[in-house]
């Protein structure tokens, strides 16, 4: 079932009680009504030379033309179609299946991803907002409901709370999130296999495998972006779910505050896909409600006498210049820098998304004047456009998760330009026909084929045979290589080896001072191990006053510091963290080479002198 609706760039309705006037009756009286228009005599020459009638009949094509931009376009209810309902669900199987795959195992445990869920678990537990204090770092809302999603296997099994084990959360953020990208690439006038190109990309590309497994704040703030997309472009045009959208943003932004990038791009597809009529109300709604959601955050801590900077207590203001001042990680082309190094390690899961991404963006852009798919899907193209400047900055901060926020909006551009380039192959007139106005109405519906305009169908559809097959060609083989390492490489048996050596190994675990990342904080507190006391982020030893009067005597208060590839990377900027590991000793080493841990025992701690010599344990 379908209805229609007017293109993104709708004018006012045609007067449809007059029908136009043909072309060779534009000039001279009428004929009387019931009369049949005067032949000329025989032997005589026609009124209208052929120069006149060659003009009058390209202004009547360039009419048609004009008329067709501006005229409904099918907008699919995907609810009531079988078709898309088929081909989504299915591709949402294999979807689910690959990132599914070995999920515990690949990729590599990380810190961040600790934080969240030890952060959740505090919800969870009602101790707070996080684990230790909470310094206003990110808003609270994103790992409330990473709190939700884990809730229920929690409860069940208790120790099942860690890392690796609450991963299989994310698919659910996952799958729904690649339903919204079809559902929107429909509302926003893509054809149906366009739509599942995009799905698919945003899907399956090696770059979303790796990282929409992780428990990232940015895939939630994701998944909360694309709904307030698909409530904006809704093909119903409600008030509400125009409303609907800046709440949705202000959600999504509250997820993760890195998602107020996208906003304009919001706005954009608010205005292009509203009632010229309502389009000022409507947009003027969504900021209202956008900024009135947004405006909590700033209210709890003003309401916790929190807002503003002060020496004793932590603030919003404090820790939004904390993010603000950040050290940059460099510029992005220059080869010894940390942001180029971020951006290698995408081009090596998926060279062909961000780099092809960028490239149609700037593409719809650059024709959104005539294009009626640049003009339907520019709000997309501007969030990838707004995405890549921030990520060329001369000095920014580029962290490796920045590319999540983009990969929705990258499927969504490359599959519109795939669209219009194919529409273009198809449909475009030839440009010697005398009726022809010359302009390339590539993304126009297609008048139906009839003498001078008849297509040539063969030749057309052979070459966009080859240009499909040039791109599954290229594509397939690099996703299966991207994506081999996600299925069958297990890169977290050293965390479970040394999550394990502190089960089975130390005596009296409630007693005992550990100095871990936290990927293994909530191991460890499931073994017994006392919750900020007697398991420590290793940051807050250095950076958490309340943490630092537990342990008045700096390194020497702590038994044990697990060596990590994060603890050895951030070591040198955190005097605790970096005494304890010049004065301790090796106990254990899981692994080799850079993503080796090694569980060393701190000589100056109160564990040391009762224990066994190094390379034994308990």
């Amino acid at each position: 079932m379908t209805t229609t609706l007017p293109s993104p760039d709708e004018t006012a309705p045609e007067d449809t009680t007059r029908k136009p006037s043909a072309p060779d009756r534009a000039s001279g009286p009428a004929p009387a009504p019931g009369t049949a228009d005067p032949a000329p005599a025989p032997g005589t020459a026609d009124p209208a030379p052929a120069a006149a009638r060659t003009a009058l009949a390209r202004a009547a094509a360039k009419s048609v033309a004009a008329r067709r931009r501006t005229e409904p376009r099918p907008v699919v209810r995907f609810r009531s179609s079988r078709p898309d309902l088929l081909l989504c669900f299915g591709l949402l199987a294999v979807i689910v299946l690959v990132q599914g795959w070995n999920i515990t195992g690949f990729p590599a445990l990380s810190d961040d991803e600790g934080t969240y869920l030890s952060q959740a678990w505090a919800v969870q537990q009602g101790e707070g907002l996080a684990h230790y204090t909470y310094w206003y770092d990110h808003p609270p809302l994103g790992w409330m409901q990473i709190a939700a999603l884990t809730y229920l296997p929690a409860q069940i099994w208790p120790e099942s709370m860690n890392v690796a084990t609450m991963r299989p959360a994310m698919l659910l953020i996952s799958a729904i999130s690649s339903v919204l990208v079809y559902v929107l690439a429909r509302r926003l006038f893509l054809p149906r296999w366009a739509a599942a190109v995009a799905m698919a990309a945003f899907g399956l590309s090696p770059l979303s495998v790796y990282f929409q497994r992780e428990l990232f704040l940015d895939n939630i703030a994701v998944m909360w972006m694309l709904l307030a997309f698909c409530l904006a472009a809704s093909p119903s045009r409600h008030l509400w779910h125009q409303f609907a959208a800046g709440l949705a943003g202000a959600v999504s932004v509250l997820s993760k505050e890195t998602m107020l990038l996208v906003l304009p791009a919001l706005l954009v597809t608010l205005w292009t896909h509203s009632h010229r009529e309502t389009r000022k109300f409507v947009v003027t709604g969504a900021i209202t409600s956008c900024a009135l959601i947004g405006l909590s955050y700033p209210l709890y801590a003003l309401l916790n006498n929190e807002l503003f900077a002060s020496p004793d207590h932590v603030s919003l203001f404090a820790g939004i210049e904390y993010q603000l001042s950040r050290p940059g990680s460099g510029f992005i082309l220059d080869t010894g820098s940390g942001s180029h190094k971020t951006f290698q390690a995408w081009l090596y899961y998926d060279p062909i998304l961000p780099l092809a991404g960028v490239a149609a963006a700037v593409l719809l852009l650059l024709v959104f004047r005539w294009s009626v798919t640049a003009r339907a899907i520019g709000g997309p193209a501007l969030a990838v456009a707004i995405l890549t400047l921030m990520a060329f900055r001369p000095d920014g901060y580029l962290p490796a998760m920045y590319v999540i926020q983009a990969l929705p909006f990258l499927a969504l551009v490359l599959a519109g330009a795939a669209a219009s380039i194919v529409h273009m192959v198809l449909h475009r007139r030839r440009t010697d026909d005398p009726d022809s106005d010359g302009v390339d109405d590539s993304d126009e519906p297609a008048a139906p084929p009839a003498g001078r305009w008849r297509k040539r169908l063969g030749p057309r559809h052979l070459v966009v045979a080859v240009l499909t097959g040039l791109a599954v060609g290229t594509v397939v083989p690099s996703w299966a290589e991207g994506n081999r390492d996600a299925l069958t490489e297990d890169a977290n048996r050293h965390y479970r080896a040394a999550a394990a050596w502190f089960e089975t190994e130390i005596d009296d675990p409630a007693n005992t001072r550990v100095l871990v990342d936290d990927a293994l904080w909530l191991d460890l507190v499931h073994d017994g191990y006392t919750p900020g006391t007697g398991v420590f982020w290793f940051y807050k030893a250095d950076l958490d006053p309340a943490v630092m009067k537990t342990i008045p005597r700096g390194w020497k208060d702590i038994d044990y510091i697990v060596s990590s590839v994060t603890v050895r990377r951030d070591a040198p900027t955190l005097p605790t963290t970096a005494a304890a590991l010049a004065n301790s000793t090796v106990v254990e080493v899981f692994g080799t080479g850079d993503d080796r841990i090694e569980i060393r025992r701190v000589n100056g701690g109160t564990a040391a002198a009762d224990e066994p010599p190094a390379g034994g344990g308990r």
